[in-house]
């Protein structure tokens, strides 16, 4: 032989002197998933020359790696793609087999696991580089390959020469990587800087399927789920991360950054300065920021300045701490006592949703306005069903409340208040169905006493008072309600009736006029808003006869009833139409809906074709025609209006 078997191994273990770019790796356990090979890949085996040929093995030691979240290390995923199972590395990089013989390194591509032959001879295939087609020993069949010859289903192989040959289709890059965990992670950091967050957290869950316990892969999956604003699930992943990894300085730094949307700033601080190292300058200044305005809103609730306690909140809220369900809550309440109870109660009923807490939120700890977090919502939120008389479920809520935080006084006032207000509106009800509604005042009287501030006593009050005949108070207590809730209807119908009786018919002609353009079906107010229009203008010396409120469109046959009828005193709308025109048959139905919308105008239709007369003495040649007309003048003239400008000159001409 002109070369020894030694030799041979030794020439093609030997690595080029200036290969310094080895690849860095985390070991992975590739082989553990292949159907075939019961190999595994051991520890890192250097090898050393011996006499006989023989490989050796010392077992490195591994090292860990922190870089694991958005960022892919290339040298590392290229290295991975490129160990087989069954086969480990040389420190130069060099894939050699292991094994109990010696063994022949190809220099370049292995065949892929679960491809074994038999032992003695091996062709090479297609996939390697131009070289002799000759086969190599292996040992002569003293590796421990395995027996017989295994192929993968997707392989095709001939025999000639008593060898295998081998060729493996074309596998896409994903079908390649769908079972590495790194791979996945990469895929998913792509996705994630494009702003796919739904896709990067569909590759980041394969990724944790695979290695559950890499930290890294649930830091990233934190970040998908901010993007996504689950919030939540994000901090129960990077309450995960620092579980399997608790020095992991990129999870508690994702984990104060998502406290500090929730407002918490000294859980925030705690995790962005862990062990003293510096977090995200942006993040630190979000801190700060959220920390100042809290800090103020907190002093100027204390002193019952609700102008200043609803700036600060808002500022909280924009300078980071947009999540924070108790700071929400806080401007509901400053609303609340500023007498903006629909805003309140509109933006109490959009708090953001954030669920039951995770282990590094210590809800029991967390204090907002010296009130437990969850105890402070709940509070809240019983002073806004309070003013809008929803009593029983206020009850519910502060007894909730009192559960949670027992030891706090403001809520234990709260709740003897609420517990007293609705015994007193309960006692009144039931007198005011009696009719004793001089007793029934002084049950309401008692439970504002408790509440100054609730507007539902203050009008049933008023109705008490309306009963009794006595206006003025009635129209005082009316006002007081909508003092605290300007858009209280009850009230305000109340009051429009009170000032009714009080003569005051500006004002009640106001209320009514406010009240049909909230409830334009509402024919009770549409009449009372007739009535009190026509009083107001005899009250200012205008003439006032044949006037009749509501009713249908009436059809006009001849000229001296279209005479009487357009010279009464309220404005009259005249359809002038044939029976066959299309657009006459499409604003027809709209003419009796604006009969019931504005029952102080007369509504008149006359076919021209029946009442040619008419149609001469009025010069209409062109339907659907209308004419607006008062007093006898003809005010306006549409021909072929649209139901917008019609209804819009109808308004008009209205009372």
């Amino acid at each position: 032989m002109s070369q020894s078997l030694s030799d041979r191994l030794r020439n093609s273990l030997t690595c080029d002197a200036d290969d310094t770019n080895k690849p860095d790796f985390r070991e992975l356990d590739l082989g553990s998933r292949s159907p075939i090979s019961p190999l595994r890949v051991g520890p890192t085996i250097s090898t050393s020359s011996s006499s006989s040929g023989s490989v050796s093995g010392r077992i490195g030691n591994s090292r860990k790696s922190d870089s694991g979240e958005l960022s892919v290390d290339s040298s590392f995923t290229s290295s991975v793609g490129r160990v087989k199972s069954g086969h480990t590395r040389s420190e130069s990089g060099t894939p050699i087999f292991s094994g109990g013989g010696s063994a022949t390194s190809p220099a370049v591509n292995v065949l892929p696991t679960g491809n074994i032959c038999p032992p003695g001879r091996v062709l090479k295939t297609g996939m390697m580089s131009n070289r002799s087609s000759k086969p190599d020993v292996l040992s002569l069949g003293t590796g421990n390959y395995g027996h017989g010859s295994i192929m993968r289903s997707a392989v095709k192989s001939s025999v000639a020469g008593g060898g295998v040959e081998t060729h493996f289709p074309a596998t896409s890059n994903s079908k390649r990587s769908s079972m590495n965990p790194e791979d996945l992670k990469k895929l998913g950091n792509e996705e994630y800087k494009k702003g796919h967050f739904l896709e990067a957290l569909s590759f980041y869950d394969r990724a944790i399927a695979l290695s559950p316990a890499n930290a890294a892969y649930h830091c990233n999956r934190a970040a998908a789920l901010m993007g996504l604003k689950r919030l939540t699930e994000a901090v129960k992943e990077c309450d995960e991360a620092i579980k399997l990894d608790s020095g992991y300085v990129r999870a508690h730094h994702r984990l104060g950054s998502l406290i500090i949307s929730l407002g918490q700033v000294e859980n925030a601080r705690r995790h962005l300065y862990f062990k003293e190292f510096q977090p995200d300058p942006n993040e630190a200044q979000k801190l700060q920021l959220v920390e100042k305005h809290l800090n103020k809103c907190t002093d100027s609730r204390r002193v019952r300045d609700w102008g200043t306690v609803l700036k600060e909140a808002d500022a909280a809220i924009s300078s980071g701490a947009d999540a924070c369900a108790q700071l929400f809550a806080c401007k509901a309440e400053a609303l609340l006592q500023l007498h903006q109870l629909d805003y309140a109660d509109s933006v109490f009923s959009n708090l953001p949703k954030f669920e039951a807490c995770s282990s590094s939120l210590s809800c029991s700890q967390v204090k907002f306005f010296g009130m437990q977090s969850e105890a402070y919502i709940l509070f809240v939120c019983a002073q806004i069903d309070l003013a809008l008389g929803r009593f029983e479920n206020a009850l519910t809520s502060i007894e909730k409340s009192g559960q949670i935080d027992p030891r706090n006084v403001e809520a234990a006032v709260l709740l003897q208040n609420i517990r007293s207000l609705c015994r007193s509106r309960a006692r009144g009800n039931d007198l005011f169905k009696s009719e004793r509604y001089t007793e029934a005042c002084s049950a309401y009287g008692e439970g504002l006493k408790c509440d100054p501030s609730n507007p539902i006593l203050y009008c049933n009050r008023a109705a008490c008072w309306f009963k009794l005949g006595q206006f003025e108070r009635s129209f005082d207590d009316c006002n007081q309600a909508l003092l605290i809730h300007p858009s209280y209807t009850k009230a305000l119908l109340r009051r429009a009736a009170t000032c009714s009786k009080l003569e005051r018919w500006a004002e009640s002609v106001r209320d009514y006029e406010v009240l049909r353009r909230e409830l334009p079906n509402d024919n009770d107010i549409a009449e009372s808003l007739f009535h009190a229009q026509v009083a107001l203008k005899k009250s200012r010396g205008e003439e006032v006869y044949n006037l009749k409120f509501g009713g249908e469109v009436e059809l006009i046959n001849n000229l001296e009833q279209f005479k009487a009828a357009v010279v009464s005193t309220g404005a009259s709308v005249v359809l002038f139409k044939t029976t066959s025109d299309l657009q006459c048959k499409q604003i027809s139905p709209f003419l009796d809906t604006l009969c019931t919308r504005y029952p102080s105008i007369n509504f008149l239709k006359v076919d021209i074709e029946e009442s040619p007369t008419i149609a001469s003495v009025e010069n209409v040649r062109i339907v659907p025609t209308i004419k607006i007309y008062k007093k006898g003048n003809r005010m306006k003239e549409m021909v072929c209006p649209c139901r917008e400008v019609l209804e819009s000159s109808v308004r008009h001409y209205s009372f």
